[in-house]
């Protein structure tokens, strides 16, 4: 855990990214049981409003990477200090490279975002509820038991790495549920769909405070 980083007692405004990569409704909903207040980022001018920025993301990592750049926020989430969690798709634009559209992403955690491989005979895409085991320590998982079940959709993970997954997930391979790195935070599951152990990670998020 970051010196620099610890647990606020308030909500402070929550930024979610708006680059159309998906339906956020769900998130939005939970943010709101939770009494998170959040507001759309549509533009680069936007961010400077909000002390936590969200990036969310559905479907195809190397689409929603064309949608961010074409939005020309990439630079500005790249610099940024404030907290930043992205969710599932969102996450995965946080590593180096997707095999998904052989996709070059924001490169913020030095990972690989790959395919489940067909020759594991699992079902793809991963759906459902699946256990998330805690690897580190971490603010995020305030109040969250290592093996709390949180759910899942998606066909592409991110690469297992001791120094960057702070949660971890086993569905034919261990893999990243979760990572960190400085800053910046990311889940594979969807929090907002996980029930109260989901909307726990969204108030944890939401009290992340920078100095």
């Amino acid at each position: 855990m970051s010196d620099d980083i610890k647990i606020d007692s308030g909500n402070a405004q929550v930024g979610i990214v708006n680059y159309g990569a998906g339906n956020i409704f769900s998130l939005t909903a939970a943010l709101e049981r939770q009494n998170i207040s959040y507001e759309m980022i549509n533009s680069v001018d936007e961010f400077e409003r909000y002390e936590r920025i969200i990036i969310p993301g559905v479907g195809h990592a190397g689409a929603a990477m064309k949608k961010l750049q074409e939005s020309g926020m990439v630079e500005k989430i790249k610099n940024t200090k404030k907290p930043v969690l992205g969710i599932c798709v969102g996450m995965q634009l946080l590593t180096d490279h997707s095999e998904e559209g052989d996709a070059q992403l924001l490169g913020i955690a030095p990972l690989k975002t790959r395919h489940f491989l067909e020759n594991l005979k699992l079902k793809v895409p991963h759906m459902g509820w699946n256990k998330v085991n805690g690897e580190l320590d971490n603010e995020l998982f305030k109040d969250i038991p290592s093996g709390t079940y949180f759910y899942y959709v998606h066909s592409y993970f991110i690469e297992f790495n001791p120094t960057f997954t702070i949660a971890s997930t086993e569905y034919g391979l261990k893999y990243s549920a979760a990572l960190k790195n400085g800053n910046f935070y990311g889940v594979q599951f969807h929090p907002e769909k996980s029930g109260l152990a989901g909307e726990q990670l969204l108030k944890n998020f939401a009290s992340i405070k920078v100095h």
